[in-house]
């Protein structure tokens, strides 16, 4: 039987799958590589070290899964969104690469806006000027590092640039582009008007190509190295997120997926790049061509359990904390907690509002704060949620993948908040998985993504939302949404308290 290979090119890892032409995933292997933080708010990464691990975790994927090499049809890529890796016309990396929570950049993003027009952007380029970019960090190395930046040739993302060492094919998609502020996302052009105000030579703009186009194979050496064979096609992939939506099947009207890691995104799909959020929400290109998604995101999700977790109930397993937890009523007995322990993205883009508990009576258990805890940031998600719907979308459905999707207690409380069905997958492999969907399609075993998501995607459980308890919800979120304009000067003003 064939395969294919997903390279999902992680912050702290890269992980590689082995798929076969049912979806079944035969091997996977993970390599860590370290993660540079020279100066408060810097956060970088060796583009290097990310070419070595996944040389090396190719080859251990081949070692582990005792499948033939010959085998391998097709290999694409997910990966981290708006790192800069700057190259000069030896196509040689000029310095380590800046990664999207490297938070150095907020002069740059006060520039952008102030010069563009905060309108303008949000016209062409359907995003906010925030510190992830890719275009603030260009701005930060033209200023504070100009003797770099004269060299630069172009500049490609994280994935870009593997795919790049690993085939010598240079280009970028548009679901990564559309993360870099530069890319006209509705047109599929990198934006002049925006590179002539800020006087960027559109020409380090590498080539633009589509998620799921070919483009070409392994280099002889790479494939000695890995010991895949040298005809392997290669696709471009897409951003993490693109392809996690891929993987979860978000590819048509109607369908939405919710991801709780360290962070929680709420993403749905688009079938037009015309809409107005006014920023609200995240923009982008889909890895479906001629297909856009909108994605709001929670800063502290996962992060908050754990934190919890870490500080009140270290010793106490994760599923058993969940279980308590959900013993206790809706409300948790009059406790709401607000997740925004690093500040929150969406909707308030706000770096200095901090998390809340509202409403600590003597009576509360430790278990109703873990309530309030799953609750709030939930509630959170539902703030994207909600203004995903207010666009006038219908959902049907909500995929729940992450640490939401781990137990049965944190599904139902996610179908009832958010009133919507929540799915279950079978085997959650995220964007990796999304990555070598590409790669079957592309190597022509389906005749669409939807096709080919509808062989991968295996949904284990559907959890329905509970009639009273929507009710109860609903109630609740209203009062929840009142925390953040009531503390956010309050958070402010203690900013100067913090160590």
């Amino acid at each position: 039987m064939e395969h294919v290979i997903g390279v999902d090119l992680g912050t702290s890892a890269v992980k590689v799958l082995l798929v076969d032409r049912n979806g079944n995933v035969k091997g996977e292997w993970t390599e860590t590589y370290p993660l540079y933080q020279p100066h408060s708010g810097y956060s970088e990464q060796n583009p290097e070290d990310w070419v070595e691990k996944t040389i090396v975790a190719l080859r251990k994927l081949l070692e582990v899964s005792h499948v033939s090499p010959d085998s391998v049809a097709g290999l694409s890529f997910s990966g981290q969104m708006h790192g800069l890796v700057l190259l000069d016309k030896e196509r040689n990396v000029l310095r380590n690469a800046i990664l999207w929570n490297d938070t150095r950049t907020t002069e740059e993003c006060r520039e952008i806006e102030e010069k563009v027009g905060k309108e303008t952007l949000l016209s062409i380029a359907k995003n906010r000027a925030l510190e992830g970019f890719t275009l603030p960090k260009l701005l930060w190395v033209k200023k504070h590092e100009p003797h770099l930046y004269q060299r630069a040739y172009t500049f490609l993302l994280p994935k870009d640039y593997v795919r790049f060492r690993l085939t010598g094919h240079i280009a970028m998609e548009y679901s990564d582009a559309a993360g870099t502020l530069l890319l006209d996302v509705e047109n599929k052009t990198w934006s002049q008007l925006i590179c002539d105000i800020l006087d960027i030579d559109v020409q380090l703009c590498p080539p633009l190509v589509e998620s799921t186009a070919y483009v070409g194979t392994l280099l002889p050496e790479i494939a000695e190295e890995t010991g895949l064979p040298a005809n392997v096609k290669v696709f471009a992939g897409g951003a993490d997120n693109a392809c996690g939506a891929v993987g979860a099947g978000i590819l048509s009207e109607g369908r939405m997926m919710c991801s709780i890691g360290t962070s929680g995104v709420v993403l749905a799909y688009e079938q037009t790049g015309k809409k107005d959020f006014a920023g609200k929400v995240h923009y982008f290109n889909h890895a479906k061509p001629d297909a856009y998604y909108i994605m709001g995101v929670t800063l502290a999700a996962g992060y908050s359990f754990d934190w919890w977790k870490r500080t009140f109930m270290e010793d106490v397993p994760f599923a058993d904390i969940v279980q308590r937890a959900y013993e206790s009523p809706i409300g948790a007995n009059g406790l709401l907690f607000a997740p925004y322990l690093v500040g929150e993205r969406t909707p308030y883009a706000d770096a200095d509002i901090r998390a809340s508990f509202i409403g600590i009576d003597s009576s509360q258990t430790k278990w109703d704060f873990a309530r309030a805890v799953m609750e709030g940031i939930t509630f959170s998600l539902n703030e994207s949620v909600e203004m995903i719907k207010a666009s006038g979308k219908t959902v049907e459905s909500v995929v729940s993948i992450g640490g939401g999707a781990k137990s049965r207690e944190w599904l139902q409380l996610q179908a009832d908040i958010f009133a919507i069905p929540v799915e279950k997958l079978k085997n959650e492999q995220g964007p990796g998985l999304g990555a070598a969907m590409i790669a079957a399609y592309g190597c022509g075993w389906f005749d669409s993504l939807e096709q080919c998501s509808d062989m991968f995607k295996q949904v284990e459980l559907v959890v329905e939302p509970q009639k009273e308890a929507v009710v109860r919800y609903q109630e609740l979120f209203a009062i929840y949404r009142e925390i953040y304009p009531q503390t956010k000067e309050i958070t402010r003003k203690l900013k100067a308290f913090r160590s």
